[in-house]
């Protein structure tokens, strides 16, 4: 491990962000001090905070470490269609067992408990179905799954949601 690369690389994707060194440093509980050894070569970001860096860099851990993408080896491959009839299962279910069947609704209120949303609201609102189907396809990606990229681009309707899905792929190696 070459630490004044590493230290290089974190400089790099520092400024890049417009951020100073005390600025990074107090969104990571660290001092300047420790941010400016970092990038002179000197010591390395203790490894609980490697995540956070690469957070607030909007890179990998990987990526300030070697200087490229860690290489994804893909479980399994999914396309849009499959997720779009997974999300409409729910709704389906709500038209086969009734909307204030118990099952139903403890399904959409897991749902909704954990993603902080009302997910029946997509159920008639196309805008909301999508973003809801962006969010399914980025945790199939941070899963391990592989998705065509001209599948994502293929089926979205709205721009928004299909450049941050874009986006995802790209950070995972699917191009």
């Amino acid at each position: 491990m070459n630490i004044e690369k590493i230290g290089q690389q974190i400089a790099v994707l520092r400024k890049a962000k417009g951020i100073t060194q005390s600025e990074l440093g107090e969104r990571i509980g660290v001092s300047f001090q420790a941010v400016s050894k970092w990038e002179r070569g000197e010591t390395l970001p203790d490894i609980t905070i490697l995540p956070d860096l690469a957070k607030i860099l909007e890179t990998t851990i990987d990526f300030i470490l070697i200087g490229s993408e860690k290489i994804v080896e893909y479980k399994g491959k999914f396309t849009i269609t499959d997720v779009k009839k997974g999300l409409n299962c729910l709704k389906n279910a709500g038209e086969y067992l009734g909307t204030e069947n118990i099952i139903y609704r403890a399904a959409i209120k897991g749902v909704n408990s954990d993603l902080n949303t009302d997910i029946e609201e997509a159920f008639t609102n196309d805008y909301v179905f999508e973003a809801f189907l962006a969010e399914a396809i980025i945790q199939n990606l941070i899963s391990g799954l592989y998705v065509d990229i001209s599948d994502v681009k293929n089926n979205f309707k709205h721009e928004h949601f299909k450049n941050i899905v874009v986006d995802y792929c790209k950070r995972y190696g699917i191009k």
